[in-house]
């Protein structure tokens, strides 16, 4: 069984404004606790399309989910392909899209995906296992200078030129190919005072390795034009963001959509001629309550926002 507990769930419900009959994509099905209460609320007529890139993932949650026969369909793939599998179902528009990014609770509970850095593990992290590129193979045959960048970038993590540095030196010695290897070289590299406070010292490195093994925020970025683009009118767009690289991805794109005239400020009458596509519903980002954050601590980093396709 997933041990699967849907972040947000009251505010992602409310906030897709569900239709009785209206066709909803769950971009990031995982165990399906988003998507199993939205079925709940929808009647018969009502269709969502559950997209999961992880095969046993969606195996697994396929046979959960059964029960409710044609009224849900499955599609194993990358959101970023997101307008061509609604086109081979034959669906042109839909009245909400759900993203909860990130790992899902699955994935960092089955310890071999090398997602986490409590748990011994082959260095993994591929959300998708046909990707040819693992982590193992970014720590072992990066340069010093990529990986110094895509921990700092990817990471927002200040040690990350002195990460980069042990691990290259760590490697010539041999090669790191677990997740308790790694974080035994990132433990050495981060001066014991840092290590003192804060979360834990590799959780920034494995977070930054992930995102450059999924190449997430190129995929997350064309995955929100494709979704804003197959929303009908009224349709609701509602992302989970789990770190501030995502966050401000949504953000940005929400933004741009939301008023995307060029014309310089001085200008009394827009010439551009680009209308708003997109009405923004969540000013600020919505957050855990004290109650969700009691009952399922994995929810701590969540950010939500939410827009209307105009």
């Amino acid at each position: 069984m997933i041990g699967h507990i849907p972040v947000l769930l009251k505010e992602v419900l409310e906030l897709l404004n569900l239709q009785n009959d209206g066709i909803y994509v769950d971009c990031t099905l995982g165990g399906g606790g988003h998507t199993q209460q939205i079925l709940k609320k929808l009647g018969r007529q009502g269709l969502v399309v559950g997209i999961d890139q992880d095969p046993r993932t969606l195996a697994i949650t396929k046979a959960k989910l059964s029960i409710y026969g044609e009224r849900v369909k499955f599609v194993q793939g990358n959101f970023q392909h997101l307008k061509m599998y609604l086109n081979q179902l034959g669906i042109a528009r839909v009245n909400g899209i759900l993203f909860d990014l990130g790992v899902s609770s699955f994935q960092l509970d089955e310890g071999e995906r090398g997602f986490s850095y409590q748990q011994d593990a082959v260095l993994d992290m591929r959300m998708d296992p046909q990707n040819p590129i693992s982590a193992k193979d970014l720590v072992n045959q990066s340069s010093e200078d990529t990986l110094a960048q895509i921990i700092r970038d990817y990471g927002e993590e200040r040690w990350a030129r002195r990460i980069a540095k042990f691990i290259v030196a760590k490697r010539n010695q041999k090669p790191i190919k677990t997740t308790t290897e790694l974080v035994e070289v990132i433990k050495d590299a981060i001066p014991a005072s840092a290590r003192r406070t804060g979360p834990h010292p590799a959780r920034r490195t494995f977070q930054a390795l992930r995102i450059a093994v999924n190449d997430e925020l190129k995929v997350l970025q064309e995955a929100l034009n494709q979704a804003i683009e197959c929303l009908a009118p009224g349709g609701r767009l509602v992302v989970i963001s789990f770190h501030s690289l995502e966050d401000r991805v949504v953000k940005d794109t929400f933004r741009q959509q939301a008023n995307p005239c060029e014309c310089p400020p001085d200008f009394p009458v827009c010439r551009c001629g680009k209308q708003p596509v997109l009405r923004i519903i969540t000013r600020k980002p919505v957050l855990p309550s004290a109650d969700e954050l009691r009952i399922n601590p994995r929810s701590r980093s969540a950010r939500l926002r939410a827009a209307e396709k105009i």
